[in-house]
């Protein structure tokens, strides 16, 4: 992402919600109605934060730019989700944290939640990371080689095949004698099925 951004490539910015408070101690957070445990985001910052981002941009990526929010309770983030983000001119990611979010940000603000995984992290930038990583990496020019991304685990449906380099024999282990061959039909046949092998193995749910 540092050499996506020094060539141009994608443009990220990390910005502090506290910079949109109007309160000498700059609170982005209160006590939930109804009572409960920890504290939830206000709106007011995040509205603020968002509309003025949103400003900043050029008219055309204004109106067209999405806004996530990284919540346990989102969508869960895959390969498709990422490749579709890829295509947006200007996201802007919410990061989750505390107990959550004030709702009427995910009703009147957020396009789209996003859940990186059935589990819960100390904060959403955590996930943000996760979420612009995979996105960055599929920006045409960010890779070193532009078909890099398009071998990876998920982008077909199924999970990579095994991975192999010199050397040829390690500590009596041998590289499979097909990816020594030469022969690229072989190969790609080998790899197909090995990847399919994989993915009934670590991740059934993928077939389905």
């Amino acid at each position: 992402m540092k050499r996506a951004q020094e060539n141009g490539t994608i443009d990220l910015h990390i910005h502090n919600l506290r910079d949109w408070t109007k309160d000498k101690h700059h609170i982005v957070d209160d006590a939930p109605f109804g009572g409960g445990q920890g504290m939830i985001m206000k709106p007011e910052p995040i509205f603020a934060a968002v509309e003025d981002l949103r400003n900043r941009t050029p008219n055309t990526e204004h109106q067209t730019s999405k806004v996530v929010l990284m919540s346990p309770a989102g969508r869960r983030f895959d390969q498709s989700m990422a490749q579709r983000f890829s295509c947006e001119s200007h996201l802007i990611v919410i990061c989750g944290h505390y107990e959550g979010v004030d709702h009427r940000v995910i009703e009147h603000l957020v396009d789209l939640e996003i859940s990186i995984g059935d589990y819960v992290l100390t904060n959403g930038a955590i996930a943000a990371v996760v979420l612009v990583d995979a996105i960055a990496r599929l920006v045409p020019g960010v890779l070193g080689h532009e078909h890099s991304a398009a071998d990876d685990s998920f982008s077909v449906g199924l999970l990579e095949a095994p991975q192999y380099t010199r050397p040829a024999e390690f500590r009596g282990w041998k590289v499979p004698d097909v990816l020594l061959s030469g022969n690229h039909a072989r190969i790609v046949a080998w790899r197909k099925e090995q990847g399919l092998k994989r993915t009934k193995q670590n991740r059934p749910d993928l077939l389905q």
